[in-house]
């Protein structure tokens, strides 16, 4: 049975940083829950997240289907050394700093428990512009799209008590042809294939969203392969 020990537990609401007025676009005024924090005690864990834990932007974060951002630290030494930086738990505004898995080991779907705690991985984490805000490196979300290090989403299915220095059981595997790995090369990198497309939408416990991203997507390139059939000269 493999598992994920938990080292660190980071949460943080959000605030207002920058200055309305800047001329460069790094030090303008924003809004973010990206800075988190490290918790020594214990945290209570409920379908929305954790306690003391907040989005910004909830069009896109946050909600039942990303609760909990995790990122393994097994990419840190190598961020670290790419970037020059020194990286700390919770730098790329995960709330689970882990040990155990990555991107290859962990399936979507893959439930996780500890006590009365239950987790479900629900899709990898997409990083946005604030992650590059953040460290002031323009490139730094696509870096991290392009070289699938990207952690993953937990919704909840049973809350409970969370600490730094929890380890997770993996408890039941629903499609373990679709790690976050597999997951990402299709959503990212091979954005024409149409029957990858739907089959990964199809995987039990994927995210709504990415269900009818995926979703369309299929649709799309049925659409356009239908067309091509119809006119093979492009008339």
């Amino acid at each position: 049975m493999s598992a994920l020990l938990i080292i660190g537990l980071q949460t943080g609401l959000p605030r207002t940083l920058g200055m309305p007025d800047a001329v460069e676009p790094m030090d303008r005024e924003w809004t973010t829950g990206f800075f988190k924090e490290g918790v020594a005690g214990v945290r209570q864990v409920t379908a929305l997240g954790i306690e003391g834990d907040g989005q910004a932007d909830l069009i896109n974060h946050g909600g039942q289907d990303k609760a909990i951002n995790v990122y393994p630290s097994e990419h840190y030494p190598t961020w670290m050394e790419e970037l020059g930086l020194d990286l700390q738990p919770g730098a790329f505004g995960e709330n689970f700093t882990t040990t155990g898995m990555t991107e290859s080991e962990v399936c979507v779907g893959d439930v996780f428990q500890c006590g009365a705690l239950r987790l479900q991985v629900s899709q990898p984490r997409q990083p946005c512009w604030k992650l590059a805000r953040r460290w002031r490196i323009k490139d730094l979300a696509a870096q991290v799209e392009r070289t699938g290090r990207t952690g993953w989403y937990f919704r909840v299915l049973s809350g409970g008590p969370v600490r730094a220095g929890m380890k997770l059981e993996r408890v039941e595997r629903l499609a373990p042809a679709w790690s976050i790995s597999a997951a990402n090369e299709v959503m990212h990198h091979r954005k024409t294939d149409a029957a990858a497309a739907l089959a990964l939408a199809g995987c039990p416990g994927l995210s709504a969203s990415w269900h009818v991203s995926l979703t369309n997507r299929a649709a799309s390139g049925l659409q356009k392969t239908r067309a091509r059939l119809n006119d093979p000269l492009g008339s």
